[in-house]
Parts: C-alpha cells; structure tokens; sequence
C-alpha cells in the first residue's frame, strides 16, 4: 500500500517509520526542500494548493493523510475527489479553526473557557468587557507552540492587540485557572471501532511542550474518553485525534483538539503496544486497530533548538532517542527522548537526568 502524506515534517517522517514494517510505501507533498521526511519516501516538493501537484500525489497513491493542521481544508477537499483522504476534510476545517472548534465543543457539551469572535480591535474591546481579565487573544487559525497568541493581563495589554496578531480572525479566551493541563490520544478507524490511550500530563515552556508523562489510572481518564468520544463520533472521523485539556476543579475544561498524531503521544513509540503512528496508519488504511495499552511507566522530553550528543543521550538508562534530521534552530523541535521504565520512581530519575542535559 502506499500512502500519501500532505506535510513533510517529524510527525510524517515517524509514520514512515512505522508504517515501514507494514509495508507500506509513502510520498510526502511539502514545498520544503529540506522536508525532513523525505528520506523515508519520494518528495513532491510543491504548496499545498498546487492542484497540479496534488494530482499528481493523488495519481501515485492508494490513499491520503496529512501530519498537520495548517494545511488548507481545501486542499483535502479537492484531493478527496480523486482518492480517499483522512481524516475528511470538514473535520479539518473545524479543528483548525478555533472558533468553529470552541463552537462545536459547546454544542457536544463540552466545558470551555469563555470565549468569543474577534473580527476587529472594537470587538475586543467588547470582549474583554464582556469576559473580563486576565483573556488569551489566539488567530483562529495556523497559531501553535505559542505562536498566534497574546495573554492579556491588564487593560494595557489590550490596546492595539488585534493589529498586533496581524488584524486577522481571532478568539478571545478567558483566562482558566488550571491545576494541570493533560492530553488524551485517541483513534478511531474507518469502522468505528474506537481506542483510547492513557491521559497524559503535559508541561510547557514558554508555549512550547516540553514533558509529557503518562498516567496510570487517572481519575478523569472516563470523562476524557466521553469528551473525546463525542466529538470523533460527531465529525465520523477516522485516524488519530489528540484533545488537550485544563483539569480545572477536579473535571475537564476543552483547551483544543489537533486532527492529526500529536507530540504528546510521542512516548507511545516505546512506550504503548502499538504505538499513535501505526494506529493512525491502521485507521486510515481500514486496518485492525492496535493495543493502546502502557508498557511500563513512559514519558517524552522534546529537544528544543538542538539535539544533544548522541552519546550523553543514550548513556541514560531506558532512554530512547529520537532525532528528526532537522537543522537545528532555536524554538524549533529538533528531536525528543522516550523514556520506557519499570516503575515510577525509575521514570523521574530518567527524566531528571535528560532535563540535566538540555539545562532545564
């Protein structure tokens, strides 16, 4: 089978990697010349909205993914015509755009922060009175790792805010005061059938994930799995979703969904039966899904800006690391380690000594 994979980053290149043993083949459509995937399969280097291009991939494939949001729902739709693309393009166009995303969640019963439209610096003036402060002004489109964002704190903060994310759609958000911030990765297959992995707890830095540990037993896994649930069901998706929350007094406020494998479920390479890139390839493919179940005690460090040496990395017992081939740039995800363990106090020595190494 060979797959076509709009997006050539780190999250197309690990689906190669585990797609590989399946035998599948892949083409990676990316305009990037230095896509980091494209070792691990041919390289369509044109835009996203090249239909000539798209054609083309369309024409060599037996069926369509993509690695991230950012590329144009319409993209997905012109594709779908000629060959089928997953997850659909409707569900693309919802969960990359935070309005229409936020909007859905509230119609699912889904608890959010406040929010509301922003089309114009008048309408967050209006919002901020509305909703109060301290607010999160997001685009509602293509920002992520802390891009495409601004906490709004006092009223200074808002004058001239709207022009400053480029006068462009946003949302305005209500600041939550959060306990924890946790993801759930789930797939779902062409079928229905439905797997969930174990929430995971996440850290970031300065916007960007930096630790993700996953949990054992965690008291508000069920309420994850029936928000989660909710929503695939509603947009009938097929392939890996990830969902973030804010625990917020002891349940679960929506932060965002990624319709896509995400950098939270990294740990699940080494650390799930089946890892979120064999099922998100599973899925599509309309193959049997995979266990999502723990091997031990997991967690996953991102290096971010550079990758250190390969030696130091791997003289850590039970650490795993991942390098995506990438030039190294500062803010840019360059590589992760998984660390795989026995038991937890094992798993938080293993992670304090990576933190050591990258000077966290």
């Amino acid at each position: 089978m060979k797959i076509g994979v709009i997006g050539g980053g780190q999250l197309g290149r690990m689906m190669a990697l585990a797609g590989t043993p399946l035998g599948m083949d892949f083409v990676f459509l990316d305009p990037a010349p230095d896509a980091c995937a494209r070792a691990l399969g041919e390289h369509i280097r044109a835009d996203y909205g090249d239909q000539e291009h798209l054609r083309q991939l369309a024409d060599e494939v037996d069926l369509v993914t993509f690695e991230f949001e950012s590329v144009p729902a319409e993209t997905v739709a012109f594709l779908s015509q000629f060959v089928p693309v997953y997850p659909s393009a409707e569900a693309l166009r919802i969960a990359r755009d935070r309005w229409f995303e936020k909007s859905m969640f509230r119609e699912l019963g889904i608890p959010t922060p406040e929010f509301a439209d922003i089309q114009s610096q008048a309408d967050l003036d209006a919002a901020v009175a509305a909703i109060g402060l301290p607010a999160v002004l997001k685009t509602r489109t293509l920002g992520y790792d802390g891009k495409g964002q601004k906490v709004l704190r006092k009223s200074e903060d808002v004058a001239g805010a709207f022009a400053e994310l480029g006068s462009v759609p946003c949302i305005l958000e209500g600041f939550v005061p959060f306990t924890g911030e946790v993801s759930l990765i789930a797939v779902r297959g062409r079928d229905g059938e439905t797997r969930f992995y174990p929430l995971v707890h996440n850290t970031h830095d300065s916007g960007i994930l930096a630790l993700s540990v996953a949990s054992t037993a965690h008291p508000l896994q069920a309420l994850a799995e029936d928000y989660v649930g909710r929503v695939l069901d509603r947009l009938d998706y097929v392939g890996v979703l990830a969902f973030e929350f804010f625990e917020v007094d002891g349940g679960l406020k929506a932060n965002e969904i990624a319709p896509r494998v995400h950098n939270s479920g990294h740990w699940t390479i080494e650390g799930a039966e089946c890892s979120q890139f064999e099922n998100h390839l599973r899925a599509v493919a309309g193959l049997p899904l995979g266990s999502t179940a723990k091997v031990g005690e997991s967690a996953m460090l991102n290096f971010i800006g550079e990758v250190p040496p390969t030696e130091q990395v791997l003289r850590i017992a039970d650490c795993h690391l991942h390098h995506y081939g990438k030039a190294f740039k500062s803010g840019r995800k360059v590589g992760h380690a998984t660390l795989r363990s026995a038991d937890r106090k094992t798993l938080e020595a293993g992670i304090e000594k990576v933190q050591a190494l990258i000077g966290k």
